[in-house]
């Protein structure tokens, strides 16, 4: 009889330390998340934390999908973001609250200073309206940007970095560049980056829907596309390798970017890869595109643009194409590209 009250004495005292040990857990947790929200990062990760003042819209159906010919979510819960999937209004509230300052980083090395204009005009009609933005230019030839009227809260940032004389080499390390700088500049100007290409104008809204952690934009040329046909790098002794049985989409080289902190850790890893392909006399088939992909492979981006973000006119009309937003200008590469174009200041 007093073994079996010894006995019960020990699980009474193991099940009293396991419900203190569980009350002290929960108290913990809950001190670190009171302390972890109100940090000055709670506002800025979490825009949807904030009290909307009072707005009239229509009611959600949570019985009527708001597009039904493509593809609204990934496998891990990532958005696709569309025309008609979201509420822009909303979202302006959401992110005026919190005074969201933006950042957009272009390359506008040798005669790529020409896209400049057409750029930054069409921005200012279309890109972030009523939202504060830095207009982060990176160039070789800082007395040839223009001077352009902007809005208020709107500020052009000129950027003066070395040429290089071969153009994949000047696509590559603009990875090198938006990290240096994201260290260094951009984490203490705005809270979130879009890295995207000059060559390009704004034809429709680009709004705060576009932003979360860390977003990718789908390729417009291998939209629906099987894996097979994505142009990943296929040589295994390349850091940007993706085996064949691999691979969610296709992502542009030419639209991402995310929190500045997120768009740190990218273009980090896909320099450093570079580096380590460029000791091996490894260049990858498409540059930082493919070290993007990779990238993406296995750090999955948190919202996903749509070909509406990122679309070249040579592609036709689709369908599934409601509205064209960021579209390819118009232009000869080779003349752009070649060598001897780059010496003669003139196009």
């Amino acid at each position: 009889m007093n073994s079996l009250s010894c006995l019960l004495g020990e699980k009474s005292r193991k099940k009293k330390c396991i419900i203190s040990a569980t009350v002290l857990l929960f108290l913990f947790s809950l001190i670190w998340h009171m302390n972890y929200f109100s940090s000055s990062r709670w506002p800025l990760q979490y825009p949807f934390s904030c009290t909307l003042n009072r707005m009239i819209y229509d009611k959600p159906n949570a019985f009527v999908p708001q597009r039904t010919d493509v593809a609204m979510i990934t496998p891990w819960f990532a958005p696709i973001v569309w025309n008609g999937s979201y509420n822009i209004d909303i979202l302006n509230e959401q992110f005026h609250q919190k005074g969201v300052r933006i950042g957009i980083t272009v390359f506008a090395i040798k005669k790529y200073v020409v896209f400049i204009k057409t750029f930054i005009e069409t921005a200012e009609q279309f890109f972030m309206v009523g939202h504060k933005v830095n207009y982060y230019v990176f160039t070789d030839r800082p007395t040839e940007v223009p001077s352009l009227p902007l809005k208020e809260g709107r500020r052009l940032v000129v950027l003066e970095v070395p040429s290089y004389q071969r153009w994949q080499e000047v696509s590559m390390r603009r990875m090198e560049m938006i990290r240096n700088y994201s260290r260094q500049l951009f984490i203490n100007e705005v809270d979130y980056l879009a890295c995207v290409d000059v060559d390009m104008r704004f034809s429709d809204e680009v709004g705060v829907e576009i932003l979360s952690d860390v977003f990718g934009t789908l390729h417009p040329g291998f939209y629906g596309s099987s894996r097979q046909h994505f142009t990943y790098e296929r040589r295994p002794q390349s850091e940007a390798f993706i085996p064949a049985d691999e691979g969610d989409f296709y992502y542009a080289g030419g639209f991402f970017g995310g929190r500045v902190e997120e768009v740190y850790k990218l273009t980090n890893v896909c320099h450093n890869a570079m580096m380590t392909d460029k000791g091996k006399s490894i260049e990858a088939i498409w540059h930082d595109e493919s070290y993007l992909n990779k990238y993406f492979l296995y750090h999955k981006p948190t919202k996903i643009l749509s070909p509406e973000y990122l679309w070249d006119n040579g592609f036709g009309t689709r369908d599934f194409l409601k509205r064209r937003r960021f579209v390819a200008v118009p232009k000869n590469h080779n003349e752009i590209r070649n060598k001897r174009s780059y010496e003669n200041k003139t196009f």
